[in-house]
């Protein structure tokens, strides 16, 4: 059990210590990272599209990364925006690391871009724990999945600098109680700006790109309750997390696991082999 617990921690420092170049590096670059997690089939990608979309008609210089364990479907579906996209296949690998961001982005991120939006693996565990070097983090859930699942999921909602809830043309038809959502966001993090948003009519599109060009902008975000604790690096400790502002993502370096609100859990993540190199990228 130790030995496991060590392995993670070993895993998750690594990965922090690499997110933590990138974003340095992206900074420098004047790229700014969002990061976008959500269970499957929560709308992320149809949303994402027309933010980009939206981001291309603006004018503003946009790309996307977008992390699948098959298929690059979701790439193709992107590039109708006009945006540069870019498919990852983790092969298996239920979260992204911010090592395969870095690799994806070599010779390809146009030198212009001035937001890189990342689509994660559809998953609110395992991506919930690893930085991949953003500067805003956005948690969304469809309203078809319950106003539950903050509780259910307190490490992903208690992470975000932003809630984004999709689908809202059928939050009637499936009985959603956005005030209980409302609530239940707020007990796992406190003040977090949540944004209603429908793809199918464009409802919150504007906002969701307006939140992701403020934190380009220098904006401070939002402070989430689950800040990165610091692991046993002693630069960590000396320096602190490059965000005052706590850019985080509720790491557990030093224990392995997670407080949820009462008796609410949900399971750390867990070390994988790595993945096979990543497909061709999709136009």
């Amino acid at each position: 059990m130790c030995r496991s617990v060590d392995v993670k921690q070993a895993v998750l420092a690594r990965n922090d210590d690499l997110a933590r170049t990138l974003r340095e590096e992206l900074t420098r670059q004047g790229v700014t990272v969002v990061n976008m997690l959500s269970s499957p089939g929560s709308g992320k990608t149809e949303l994402l599209g027309r933010v980009l979309a939206r981001a291309v008609g603006r004018g503003v210089p946009v790309a996307a990364l977008t992390a699948d364990l098959a298929t690059e479907n979701d790439a193709r579906r992107l590039a109708r925006s006009g945006a540069p996209v870019q498919q990852v296949l983790t092969d298996g690998l239920c979260h992204l690391e911010a090592r395969q961001v870095r690799t994806r982005l070599a010779g390809w991120l146009p030198a212009d871009t001035a937001v890189l939006f990342v689509e994660n693996v559809g998953n609110l565990v395992c991506p919930a724990s690893y930085d991949l070097g953003e500067t805003l983090r956005i948690v969304l859930m469809a309203v078809t999945e319950g106003e539950d699942k903050p509780l259910k999921y307190p490490t992903a909602f208690g992470s975000a600098h932003l809630v984004v809830a999709t689908k809202t043309d059928l939050a009637e038809p499936a009985g959603f109680d956005e005030d209980a959502f409302r609530a239940n966001v707020h007990r796992v993090n406190p003040g977090v700006e949540i944004v209603r948003t429908c793809a199918r009519t464009g409802d919150g599109v504007d906002t969701v790109l307006d939140r992701a060009l403020a934190a380009r902008d220098g904006a401070p975000p939002h402070r989430p309750p689950l800040a990165p604790r610091p692991h046993d690096h002693t630069h960590d400790q000396d320096q602190g997390h490059p965000h005052g502002h706590g850019d985080a993502h509720g790491h557990e370096h030093a224990h392995g696991h997670e407080h949820a609100p009462e008796d609410t859990a949900d399971h750390r993540a867990h070390p994988h082999p790595a993945p096979a190199p990543v497909s061709s990228p999709a136009s």
